[in-house]
């Protein structure tokens, strides 16, 4: 048996000499060589996530590929998640606006606290079709956090925090004014990917640039935010002003900005468009599972899953159209959209 100590490149020729011993126990001299594929592209990827990091119960995990894949199933077969506990979950093939090619996973219901997350994608040396080969294996290991989810019902005017220890915020708040479409704080299961002290917000189409925003927590990349807004202080805890975002008073903004982290899922609801496409990259949760599992390049299992593998999405008949100007977003191109306030 011909063994290799690492793996081979592409496009090289390599020499291999020994021996062969017949039956009469003669050694009989071999030797050739031989030349690896040539590839007629490289596809190269990475995880919007960094190795060992802690996220929230709802993080999605993104891969993006630099150039378009054709055969998303080989590629898809060679993605393996492993979870302790073990967890179902499913892989899902999103547009994608970078000319490349992105797969999410997420699981089924949020993630108990604490899990342990592997994720191993051996691509080198897999053929993505159309000629073009994965250019190398990488591999992520993230820790789930603890449990805290942000409710956010629109017509009660306030907005609460919720950990296993019960409801830790309860705070005033505002939220889309609703007068224009591009208004309207989307329904639906949001997601925390960015926050900043300190964030210049800047909407054309409501007439504001550069207006300096404090603890300004990202929870969409169609401009959804949670953040201070003392300019609509007086609307807080009795009317909705916004341009879609979720404002708070400065004191409330900075503590539950000290406790959000990439991933908490934010709850929307009470609110007249759901969040989807048109919104950004991040709408995962959007999606009802039997669909999500349904865009997977891989058929559905008939029995569940333990514990690893998923299935990944097909595309969107048709996208959606944007409600508010410039609300689409990529893994690897974080902010596009206006901000809000």
């Amino acid at each position: 048996m011909f063994t290799i100590t690492e793996p081979l490149g592409y496009d090289t020729t390599y020499s291999w000499s020994g021996a062969a011993v017949g039956h009469d126990g003669k050694a009989i001299p071999v030797a050739g060589k031989f030349t690896t594929v040539t590839p007629k592209k490289k596809i190269d990827g990475g995880f919007q996530l960094a190795d060992g990091q802690t996220v929230g119960i709802a993080a999605p995990i993104i891969i993006q590929f630099d150039a378009p894949i054709s055969d998303k199933a080989s590629v898809e077969r060679a993605l393996t998640v492993t979870t302790n506990p073990p967890v179902e979950g499913s892989w899902a093939w999103l547009p994608d606006e970078a000319k490349g090619a992105r797969v999410h996973w997420r699981p089924r219901d949020y993630y108990p606290a604490g899990t342990t997350v592997n994720v191993d994608a051996k691509l080198y040396g897999l053929p993505f079709g159309d000629g073009a080969y994965g250019a190398q294996d990488f591999s992520l290991n993230i820790q789930i956090g603890r449990r805290q989810v942000v409710k956010a019902e629109v017509t009660s005017h306030r907005i609460q925090v919720v950990t296993d220890e019960g409801v830790i915020m309860d705070f005033p708040c505002s939220y889309g004014e609703a007068d224009k479409a591009r208004n309207v704080t989307r329904n639906g299961i949001h997601v925390v990917t960015e926050k900043y002290a300190d964030f210049y917000m800047s909407n054309p189409a409501a007439g504001y640039s550069n207006v300096h925003e404090r603890w300004a927590v990202r929870i969409s990349n169609n401009g959804e935010f949670i953040h201070a807004n003392p300019a609509s202080a007086g609307a807080q805890g009795n009317s909705n002003v916004t341009n879609g975002c979720i404002n708070l008073s400065t004191g409330d903004a900075e503590q539950y900005f000290q406790t959000a982290i990439y991933g908490d899922p934010v709850e929307v609801t009470g609110s007249s468009i759901q969040l989807s496409y048109a919104d950004g990259d991040i709408w995962d949760w959007a999606v009802d599972w039997d669909t999500w599992v349904s865009m997977s390049a891989l058929p559905r299992p008939t029995s569940r899953p333990r514990e690893r593998r998923s299935r990944s999405p097909r595309r969107p008949h048709r996208r959606p159209r944007p409600a508010c100007p410039a609300r689409r977003n990529l893994a690897r191109a974080r902010v596009v959209s206006p901000a809000r306030r």
